[in-house]
């Protein structure tokens, strides 16, 4: 049997602190890796390192919802960098911590949705406490077709909605929390050709590590709680999000 290879869709390299090269380097079965920008200067390090790792990290360049306050002052940059990066965003919409205006953070998202269909790139979306109007954006805009809704975290009723629309969801290790039920719910609806998976580095670290810094090679643990949930070989996990993975961000 071939080893199993998987693709982290979501980890940000450039904000970790630690030694990217080191973080890839304990993770010899992470094929490649996202590393999504979330404000200007975070985006550009994300350029910076894929120029550094090419074969191991992609970049992108985005606005977090959490600084869409400075879409403004930030905007003509990261879409000037757009078309030399592998997607648009960390975009979205963030009702829980509120950083940002709810307004602004609305114009932002939609100047993302409608930069990705532009050029016909993925759109990495944070959605939290936001599923209705995040529905509603990429619907209207009809960026669902390239959206991914990161660390997706919906139950059953919002995943059908989501899946309807025709989105690509990453799985972060809340799926393996054990308070996660509601996560895990929802991921039986998905089809696995539907989803990929991510770590969201340094964040969301999975069981049994909750609590400490997260990292690529952490990756396969949620790869391992949607084999439970999907019950299916966890081999067979990693081929197909690899795959997914691969179609979204490399064709």
């Amino acid at each position: 049997m071939p080893p199993v290879s998987w693709v982290d869709t979501h980890c940000h390299l450039q904000l970790d602190g630690r030694s990217p090269r080191e973080l890839l380097d304990r993770a010899p079965d992470v094929a490649w890796v996202v590393a999504p920008g979330v404000d200007l200067a975070s985006s550009r390090a994300s350029l910076d390192l894929a120029a550094q790792h090419p074969d191991r990290v992609l970049p992108t360049a985005g606005l977090h919802p959490h600084d869409a306050s400075r879409f403004d002052e930030q905007w003509a940059a990261i879409e000037e960098m757009a078309p030399k990066v592998a997607a648009i965003g960390e975009t979205g919409l963030d009702r829980y911590r509120m950083h940002s205006p709810l307004e602004d953070q609305i114009v932002s998202f939609r100047a993302h949705a409608l930069l990705a269909l532009e050029l016909d790139k993925p759109l990495i979306v944070h959605c939290r406490d936001a599923f209705e109007q995040v529905h509603d954006i990429l619907e209207e805009t009809g960026a669902a077709r390239v959206a991914v809704l990161h660390s997706w975290t919906g139950g059953t009723r919002w995943t059908r909605r989501f899946l309807d629309l025709g989105v690509m969801f990453s799985y972060s290790g809340v799926v393996a929390f054990e308070t996660g039920d509601t996560v895990r719910l929802g991921a039986r609806l998905v089809p696995p050709e539907r989803a990929m998976v991510e770590t969201d580095t340094p964040y969301l670290a999975p069981p049994p590590h909750r609590g400490e810094r997260n990292e690529p090679a952490w990756v396969a643990l949620v790869g391992e709680a949607l084999a439970g949930v999907w019950d299916m070989p966890v081999e067979d996990v990693a081929r197909i999000t690899t795959a997914n993975a691969e179609r979204v961000f490399r064709s």
